[in-house]
């Protein structure tokens, strides 16, 4: 087999001369980060990090605490730690402006609302931490739909035939 012939059945994809040399498949957005995708990657971020906090304490409260049951007080942390990863890794795409990072950051903010509704109903301190979310997660969808978002992340309107 020559250099210049992939092999078919071997599973390796194949590359372009560009791609193989390390140059991004996309060219990266140019111009100033728009003050609307900084501020949409911070507050997932924010979220984020409320998230993995939240999942490290009931995390650590099942392994060193006396919860009723440890198995799944040690669980429920773990599946906290794991929810975080998406909006984490949705706010570094928005910071970094990549198109793909827009659908993980809504949907963190569609299934938060639910979640501030039922902190809301929970009463006392609950109140404000649901007031709290259901605010962020509005103001970042507003941002995130907003057009001058979208253009930043290459999203652009769709063509008819």
């Amino acid at each position: 087999m020559s250099s210049k012939q992939k092999p078919s059945a071997s599973g390796q994809q194949k590359r372009s001369p560009d791609r193989a040399a390390g140059a991004p498949a996309v060219p990266g957005p140019t111009g100033p980060r728009p003050a609307r995708i900084a501020a949409a990657a911070a507050l997932t971020g924010v979220e984020g990090l409320a998230l993995a906090v939240m999942g490290t304490y009931m995390l650590i409260m099942g392994l060193a605490g006396s919860p009723d049951s440890p198995q799944q007080a040690e669980m429920g942390g773990l599946t906290v730690l794991a929810l975080a990863a998406l909006p984490l890794v949705a706010a570094r795409g928005l910071w970094l402006r990549r198109r793909w990072s827009r659908g993980p950051s809504l949907i963190t903010q569609i299934v938060a609302l639910p979640v501030a509704w039922t902190l809301i109903k929970g009463g006392g301190a609950l109140i404000a931490a649901g007031a709290g979310l259901a605010v962020v997660a509005v103001v970042v969808l507003v941002l995130l739909v907003n057009p001058t978002a979208t253009v930043a992340l290459g999203i652009g309107p769709r063509e008819t035939p």
